[in-house]
């Protein structure tokens, strides 16, 4: 029995060794679970696998039941169920164990699935190059590839950008793999040309197509368009909608969509609304990329009443748009003024349980404070923590408007929250503090926070000793300003921004602070 390297096996000692001997008996060795099956099939088997969340588990119930389950052998099913999950899980020593084993068992016939899975697992792990060697190796399995295995090949070598290898797999999947190509993978090849910048190539693939006894589609086509999108050539991406269009085909919402980012990619935004237009007179219906798509454009171009609209028609169409979408729209309408507006967005995207995170809610509250509307943004906090968790972020966002604003009991209470909730106060939230109080006057508090920021292990930057430095002068405690330095010193945390802070702020007052900046400079000598 072979061992696997990459887990940690928790089991008996005598499963490890060879196991597949008279002398060992059903007794020596204690099931992995319990209640251990009676009767066990190898669809059993299967779903207890599928079922197990603890990989090492997994592992240790397949072993168990190959090796000492009385009259259970395994079967293709039992080891793909296995290899699946091991394969999504990255475990490739385990896997290849498995393989192994399975080629010195001639009795166990595996179809071509398990190595997709195998192939597929690699490509999304980043390993091309053992996607590949997996492919190579199928048929000493006595396992016929064909072009399902083949494509997926393709597609891993396509996300990991080698595109290389693409070409050189197609042009001999006939002479070494016997294996006949599809319009799939003349897809496959296409996008894979387009990526690197060889939209001529990809069409005369296109045009060679027919020969090969394939008929090209609309993602052939779309990928095309792509191709020239990317490269910024709209005219001959125009020219292969038209085409399309000749054929008689109606273009789906992706080929739409492509199209429409090439126009906005070179800033003509009209057209791309024009070809929304079409797609809608088309009835082709915008997919959510699409309208993501036509938001960001809208966003940028300033035009935030088109983008709330289009914003509320995806959300009528029961699409879920993202949270930096979201984001954008509420963010241009805050800039804009329409801080009520964007309130009232951001509600109706819970009402269509689209749950808003602490990046949107952090936006509306900066915005509300950023107008005194302190209270109206606590509020909305209050109303973001019934059915959520505040992040950092949002935490910071309102304790510096309430700072702002001389609130500095209520930002006591967030910050007491937050820290119960989890969070750990930044640098950010301790300058924000800081902040506060120097601008009541109270700049020796603000000491205080600085010590126990220290404490907490939270190195402060040129923000904090800006902020408390220019605090005392201004409320004339310069008297102060020495201890400040010398907590910077004995802390040892001097950036070079803030050492260059205290030498310019202190050199012009050399009344105070003159021996902590002495040994400030002396420290920084060495």
């Amino acid at each position: 029995m072979l061992r696997y390297p990459q887990l940690k096996i928790t089991v008996t000692t005598s499963l490890l060794l060879p196991i597949r001997t008279a002398c060992c008996s059903l007794s020596t060795v204690t099931p992995p679970i319990k209640p251990w099956p009676e009767r066990l099939y190898p669809k059993r088997l299967v779903s207890m696998i599928t079922r197990q969340q603890n990989l090492d588990l997994a592992l240790q119930i397949f072993e168990y039941a190959g090796s000492f389950h009385p009259k259970f052998s395994h079967n293709c099913d039992t080891y793909h169920s296995i290899i699946h999950k091991l394969a999504r899980a990255r475990a490739f020593d385990a896997v290849e164990s498995l393989l192994a084993e399975l080629r010195q068992n001639p009795q166990i016939k595996c179809g071509e699935n398990l190595f997709i899975t195998v192939i597929r697992n690699y490509g999304l792990a980043g390993r091309p190059e053992l996607a590949v060697r997996t492919f190579l190796q199928i048929d000493k399995f006595k396992v016929q590839r064909s072009v399902r295995s083949l494509n997926t090949l393709l597609n891993a070598l396509v996300q990991n950008k080698r595109y290389d290898l693409v070409h050189i797999m197609f042009k001999n999947c006939k002479a070494k793999f016997k294996v006949v190509p599809n319009v799939f993978t003349c897809n496959i090849l296409i996008k894979a040309l387009c990526k690197k910048n060889d939209v001529e190539g990809a069409t005369r693939i296109l045009d060679e197509m027919p020969s090969m006894g394939m008929v090209p589609n609309l993602v052939t086509y779309t990928t095309i368009i792509g191709g020239f999108v990317w490269r910024g050539d709209i005219e001959s991406a125009k020219r292969v909608f038209g085409e399309i269009l000749d054929r008689g085909w109606v273009p789906d919402a992706t080929t739409y969509t492509v199209l429409m980012d090439g126009y906005i990619k070179q800033g003509r935004l009209i057209d791309a609304v024009k070809v929304m237009d079409e797609m809608e007179h088309n009835r082709v219906e915008p997919n959510d990329i699409t309208y993501g798509v036509m938001i960001e454009a809208l966003c940028k171009e300033k035009k935030s009443g088109e983008a709330r609209n289009l914003l509320d028609d995806m959300l009528a169409r029961t699409y879920v748009p993202s949270s930096s979408l979201c984001c954008k729209v509420i963010d241009l309408l805050c800039e804009e003024g329409k801080v009520e507006d964007a309130c009232e967005l951001w509600r109706r995207l819970l009402k269509k349980n689209c749950m808003p995170d602490n990046a949107i809610s952090s936006t509306l509250i900066h915005w509300l404070c950023k107008e005194g509307k302190i209270w109206e943004a606590k509020k909305l906090f209050d109303e973001f923590q019934r059915g959520s968790f505040p992040g950092l972020l949002t935490y910071n966002t309102l304790i510096a408007g309430m700072c702002e604003r001389g609130e500095l009991t209520e930002a006591g209470r967030l910050w007491d929250d937050m820290v119960e909730k989890g969070h750990e106060p930044n640098a950010f939230t301790y300058n924000m503090l800081i902040k506060g109080f120097c601008k009541i006057g109270n700049a020796k508090e603000g000491i205080r926070i600085l010590e126990e920021m220290l404490d907490k292990g939270c190195l402060p930057n040129k923000s904090t000793f800006s902020l408390l430095i220019e605090g005392l002068y201004e409320s004339g405690n310069e008297g102060e300003v020495g201890k400040v330095v010398s907590l910077a010193v004995a802390d040892g945390g001097v950036d070079t921004d803030s050492w260059y802070f205290f030498l310019t702020r202190i050199v012009g007052n050399l009344n105070s602070g003159t021996d902590a900046l002495d040994e400030l400079l002396m420290e920084n000598a060495y």
